[in-house]
């Protein structure tokens, strides 16, 4: 039933604003020249760690103004807001500043999302153990195929030396001109610490290699979870759940990353792919034109030697899971 005229009040009068004198939005965005620079060191569920650059830590989340731009761990930030770092304060991340490096990573091989690991790395420590869990050489060539895409430098941390010689691993990555370090479980070789100092450095292993073992010898504040490897499957639990940076005590930066069971490269050329074998490389120039790599008439089918064999078949195995063989990107899941 409709109210009557002297029933009306001011909520039943619909102003609209006339022509020309409303004000529209403005274009123009603060400049934000007081906001402070600092580091992503964690990243939960939209909410943000920063590292200020006098060494406070804040918490923090992304500016509308950002858009659908990414923020993950590692990234140069500049934050506006309450940055004290007091106890339920919040500043706002408003820019993030170009990125010198990005490593990235796909579910499999055929999965066309990019997932970005970290930022501003400029090395990676690929960690793998001699024993408990066993080393998997599929993982190590794949994470090497993703520095050298991403331009960061590569080593191989090898772990749990002080049970088992790690001779395989030696002959095997030796000839590469690539860093290897030897740690025990208990004991961070000096020259390990001075590799990492003034860089950042990225963790990537499997489950159970020693990875927060390793943070927690380098950063005695770290308090890393760890955890046993399975018995039965030879498989660690997933104790790092989340990538977080830790500031290193004689400067630079530490990643620990969670444990990893597959690590795709749909988002890497297949070119770039051999450009990873540096001691293959050097063969495929005699290779005919449009040689693949994965049949009879190619250069590296001439390769004799033991460790040669090997690393070519490892260098076919991602040729093919890369092009889609299903066949073997479930060996690489489950073996490599």
């Amino acid at each position: 039933m409709a109210r009557k005229p002297h029933q009306l009040d001011e909520d039943d009068v619909r102003v609209r604003p006339g022509r020309g004198k409303s004000r529209p939005r403005s274009k123009d965005r603060p400049d934000h020249v007081d906001a402070q620079p600092g580091t992503v060191i964690t990243v939960d569920r939209g909410r943000f760690t920063v590292e200020l650059d006098d060494l406070t830590p804040i918490y923090a989340i992304k500016a509308r103004e950002l858009g659908r731009k990414g923020i993950v761990v590692g990234d140069h930030v500049d934050v506006v807001g309450d940055v004290t770092g007091d106890t339920d304060t919040q500043g706002r991340i408003v820019r993030r500043h170009e990125r010198s490096s990005t490593l990235r990573r796909t579910a499999d091989d055929t999965d066309p999302v990019e997932r970005v690991v970290v930022a501003n790395a400029t090395q990676m420590a690929v960690v793998t153990s001699t024993v408990n869990p066993e080393p998997r050489t599929g993982l190590i060539d794949r994470a090497l195929v993703a520095a050298y895409d991403a331009g960061i430098e590569p080593m191989l941390v090898i772990t749990k030396t002080d049970l088992t010689p790690p001779d395989e691993l030696l002959s095997l990555y030796g000839p590469l001109d690539l860093p290897i370090h030897l740690i025990t479980r208990k004991q961070v070789p000096d020259e390990l610490r001075r590799s990492l100092a003034d860089e950042a450095t990225v963790l990537v292993g499997h489950s159970g290699v020693g990875k927060s073992t390793l943070v927690n010898n380098l950063v005695p504040t770290a308090d890393r979870s760890t955890g046993h490897v399975n018995e039965v499957t030879g498989r660690g639990r997933h104790t790092s759940t989340s990538v977080v940076a830790l500031l290193l005590p004689g400067g630079g930066w530490i990643i620990d990353t969670p444990g990893i069971r597959s690590f795709g490269l749909a988002h890497v050329d297949l070119g770039r792919v051999v450009e990873a074998f540096p001691d293959l490389h050097a063969l495929t120039e005699a290779c005919p034109r449009g040689c693949t790599h994965d049949e009879d008439e190619c250069a590296l089918s001439t390769v004799t030697t033991a460790d040669g064999i090997v690393r070519v078949e490892s260098l076919r195995r991602l040729i093919r899971s890369r092009a889609g063989d299903d066949e073997v990107r479930g060996h690489e899941r489950h073996g490599a």
